[in-house]
């Protein structure tokens, strides 16, 4: 009895100090591999957000779909102008002369291929909508529209995944402290974001960090 009580004690001591290692550095690891997970999610929003930017300056809108987006950089161009000043004379029949007219000229002097303007040779974006990481070959949710305010319509677009997918395989307790994050440096609330639909904006949720490290 007395050996088997050892073995039992020993038993529960293994499973507590394993319990309490658990609880110490579970956090520490889930941060870890948030943040590995989070830089590459942004980075495919970054690239989202460019090749919009992008579209909306030769459209004047954001593209719908995604079928659309990587179509246009793929085979789109932008158009390359040059503003000048410039003037004439011309006869003035209130004055009886010839007055001096200043006039804006623009010049189109070529085109350059939006691809190779966003992503040089790397066909990445290809595959930005896809959600790095995903069990499910989960896309981000992409949308576009028309936004009101003061009587002025600019466009908008938003594109967003949820952090249940990107971090779908960690502990449910720590998945659930990290979507009600509300913090300077942390990515707030429990999606990704970049663009909104309700403001006229084209930054991401993200800390500043992220930057830095996509940067580096």
């Amino acid at each position: 009895m007395k050996t088997i009580l050892q073995i039992f004690l020993w038993i529960v001591s293994i499973v507590l100090g394993y319990m309490i290692y658990n609880s110490v550095n579970g956090p520490i690891e889930f941060k870890k591999i948030k943040q590995e997970r989070f830089a590459k999610v942004i980075s495919n929003l970054k690239d989202i957000r460019n090749s919009q930017e992008a579209y909306k300056t030769v459209n004047g809108r954001y593209a719908k779909d995604f079928n659309a987006l990587v179509s246009f950089v793929d085979t789109g161009y932008y158009t390359i102008t040059q503003q000048r000043d410039s003037s004439y004379l011309e006869y003035d029949k209130n004055f009886g002369i010839d007055m001096l007219k200043e006039v804006k000229i623009i010049d189109t002097l070529g085109r350059v291929s939006v691809k190779d303007s966003l992503f040089k040779k790397d066909d990445r974006f290809k595959t930005m909508m896809n959600v790095p990481y995903a069990a499910k070959g989960e896309k981000f949710e992409m949308k576009s529209s028309i936004l009101e305010k003061s009587g002025y319509k600019a466009p908008v677009f938003e594109a967003k995944v949820s952090k249940d997918v990107v971090l779908h395989d960690q502990p449910k307790t720590l998945l659930a402290r990290e979507n009600t994050q509300i913090n300077v440096d942390e990515v707030n609330g429990n999606v990704i974001k970049v663009g909104s639909l309700t403001e006229v904006s084209t930054s991401g949720n993200w800390p500043s960090i992220y930057d830095k490290r996509n940067d580096q």
